[in-house]
């Protein structure tokens, strides 16, 4: 038995959950779900299933649904609970509360009505894929899900374009493909990583720039939950002209590879594509 009974303080805990190993679940959140007085969910036969696999029982508590679409007599009786000085527990259906997910509402009244607010912090699908990307970490913006329409979703990153950090979205995989094209023709060619299925079986990160990432979706379509992750801008873009005259001269004194990844450097560019353009240099001139 993994968990413990604890007497937690009479407010509102935060509990996150696993994306996707069950067994990712902390030990805090563990005892947090099997001491809660009342708990509740973004979705009840999920959290039932995960405390069933981690022998946390019910002990005669109802699972009380809360989400989006719960209205706000949910919320207010979560908060009558709490007004009659029970503990209560929140669990979206994976990672952490209000991250793209349920839970912001229920915050909000309970710290305005001076209840206590805490957390038993998890897994995060958003973090998870920000440390296997191998992009920037030293600053980072989550901007959650882009609009469906292609016009919406192109202006979003619009005012995404400048942002000085590591940009994070989630996506479906019924999207990604056009998604991932509209970054590459707003953010231009960057950096990126796609990481799907998170600590599940089918784990799999595709890194490379953009069009590399378009060029491959082609190719082979992705499934599951998805994670894109866009590096931030660096400076001007360089001209087509202005890339092929630094190549022309690196050449000069080196191999194609070595000439490619002295301009890829200098220009903060894809190495891959600027190899790509060396070579049809080098082959021109040959």
């Amino acid at each position: 038995m993994n968990h413990q009974i604890v007497k937690l303080l009479p407010g509102l805990h935060f509990v996150a959950t696993p994306i996707g190993t069950a067994r990712d679940i902390t030990l805090r959140a563990l005892d947090v779900l099997a001491s809660a007085d009342v708990i509740a969910a973004e979705d009840t036969r999920s959290l039932r299933k995960l405390m069933e696999i981690h022998g946390v029982p019910l002990n005669g508590r109802q699972i009380i649904a809360y989400h989006d679409h719960s209205g706000a007599g949910a919320r207010a009786r979560l908060m009558q609970a709490m007004e009659a000085g029970q503990s209560v527990a929140y669990a979206s259906e994976a990672g952490m509360p209000l991250i793209a997910d349920p839970g912001y509402d229920l915050s909000r009244a309970a710290a305005e009505a001076g209840h206590k607010v805490t957390v038993a912090p998890g897994a995060s699908a958003a973090l998870a894929a920000l440390t296997l990307a191998g992009l920037p970490t030293d600053a980072f913006f989550f901007a959650g899900f882009l609009p469906n329409a292609s016009g919406a979703r192109r202006k979003r990153l619009e005012e995404l374009r400048n942002v000085p950090g590591t940009l994070i979205f989630y996506e479906s995989p019924k999207r990604i493909a056009a998604s991932v094209a509209d970054m590459a023709a707003v953010l231009g060619d960057r950096p990126a990583a796609l990481c799907r299925e998170l600590t599940k079986k089918f784990e799999e990160i595709r890194r490379g720039s953009l069009s590399d990432l378009v060029a491959g979706l082609e190719e082979k379509p992705v499934k599951g939950e998805i994670v894109m992750l866009v590096d931030r801008a660096h400076g001007e873009e360089v001209s087509e002209a202005s890339l092929e005259e630094d190549l022309r001269a690196a050449l000069k004194d080196n191999s194609v590879k070595d000439a490619a990844s002295i301009v890829a450097e200098t220009h903060e560019l894809p190495r891959r594509k600027v190899y790509q353009l060396a070579l049809q240099l080098a082959k021109d001139a040959g």
